[in-house]
């Protein structure tokens, strides 16, 4: 019985990363690598679905959700820091920018509505869709059943018909690849990762993957994490196999026009696939994918918020739902142009903190070690956050850049092994 219930956790976790950056950045990647798409799209993959999956099992080690990874470099820090992943990726970015590519990919096209009914129009969907997000997130104990046994599969089915048919369809040939892909094709596609926002979402569906494994009668440890990983494993195959074939989708459709984002060369790909009845199918894959992403957000961050405030479960849900909402009418180019800075600047440190998790036997699980290697991984990301911004930051920024890997995007990993190392020699002295 756990078998398939562990089958169903791993269906619904791939529903709940399977959002809307997972649909529109692989087809770019794909177009942009070329002749260089493997490489770039392992390298994806390894931030996309390996980290993701790391994460995950991190949150099952400590059997609670991300504060108590935080809390190993000070409580106050893990209160803050998981704080404000969870605002990221729920009311503040996450969840207003699903609701936004399900809006843009699987409305617009069918209803093309001039610049005075757009707004309008926005507002009757979001409206609509916050709705049903808020039902469907207000009994998390049926969310397992609810998407890893509907919803899921209806996903996976229009999600295949797309690849399948891409397959069979698209004979273009794959073009050179555009500049950043033509020497690092592995750490542009490791760096582009980030955008899925998977791996710190993991944090946040950590505790509902953990709470649906108690809720079936896991309790110890060792059952937790074998458990997690296992649905893990499912999840991440699920998204390898979806991400690999989008991506090639991209790569094919290089010569077939021009486009401005991953959504267009979808609907484009779709349409030229099965003709009008793409739009349709394009549509229901978005509306699905982008809806159990809001929900699991939703779920994610009602149940930590409730833990950590005196509301209810309830109206914490109602608040995430009616914040999403407001923050969904600004726009998907307002949201990205917010979102970016801020996702540089805490993806480093979520990554710093998942890997200190998996290696803390090794060193006693010392506080200073935690500390040593956030503080001078925050240093980096602090500053690309900045950067992403648009501020000039004079002489810093020449500083920074001579750091190795900075050209690929892992400026912070040599300043966290130094840091680790510098915490773990006080940690030995003292």
């Amino acid at each position: 019985m756990l078998g398939r219930q562990t089958f169903l956790i791993g269906f619904m976790l791939f529903a709940l990363f399977f959002g809307a950056g997972n649909l529109i950045y692989p087809p770019t990647l794909g177009l942009e690598a070329g002749t260089s798409y493997w490489p770039a799209i392992a390298g994806f993959i390894l931030t996309g679905v390996g980290l993701p999956i790391l994460a995950i099992s991190a949150i099952a080690l400590v059997n609670e959700d991300a504060t108590e990874l935080g809390n190993k470099i000070h409580p106050m820090f893990g209160l803050i820091f998981t704080s404000v992943i969870y605002l990221a990726i729920g009311p503040f970015f996450g969840i207003p920018r699903a609701a936004n590519v399900a809006f843009e990919m699987g409305i617009l096209p069918a209803f093309q509505p001039d610049s005075g009914q757009l707004s309008m129009l926005l507002l009757l969907f979001t409206s609509i869709f916050f709705i049903l997000v808020y039902w469907f997130s207000l009994n998390p104990s049926k969310l397992v059943d609810r998407i890893g046994q509907w919803l899921t599969p209806c996903l996976l089915i229009a999600v295949a018909a797309l690849c399948i048919g891409g397959f069979l369809q698209l004979s273009s040939p794959v073009k050179p690849p555009e500049s950043k892909y033509i020497t690092t094709p592995f750490f542009t596609g490791f760096v582009e990762g980030y955008l899925t926002m998977d791996a710190i979402a993991a944090l946040a569906f950590g505790i509902i993957v953990v709470t649906a494994f108690k809720e079936r009668g896991i309790q110890t440890k060792k059952e937790m994490v074998i458990s997690t990983l296992k649905a893990g494993l499912i999840s991440g195959a699920a998204l390898t196999i979806v991400y690999g074939s989008l991506g090639w989708i991209g790569a094919k459709m290089a010569l077939q026009g021009s486009f401005e984002n991953g959504g267009q060369i979808l609907s484009s790909a779709t349409q030229l696939v099965y003709g009008n009845f793409g739009l349709l199918l394009l549509g229901t894959i978005v509306a699905l994918a982008c809806f159990t992403t809001s929900i699991g957000l939703t779920v994610a961050c009602g149940q930590f918020f409730a833990r950590i405030t005196r509301f209810s479960y309830a109206k914490i849900v109602a608040i995430i739902s009616i914040v999403s909402f407001l923050v969904a009418n600004l726009g998907l180019n307002q949201i990205i142009a917010v979102s970016v800075p801020v996702l540089v600047t805490i993806y480093p440190i979520a990554i710093v903190l998942v890997l200190l998790a998996f290696l803390d036997k090794w060193f006693n699980g010392s506080p200073l070690v935690y500390r040593g290697a956030i503080l001078l991984t925050s240093i980096v990301s602090i500053y690309e956050g900045l950067d992403a911004l648009g501020l000039d930051l004079g002489g810093i920024q020449s500083l920074v850049e001579h750091l190795p890997l900075f050209s690929v995007g892992l400026g912070w990993l040599l300043p966290a092994v130094i840091g680790a190392s510098i915490g773990g020699f006080i940690d030995q002295r003292g």
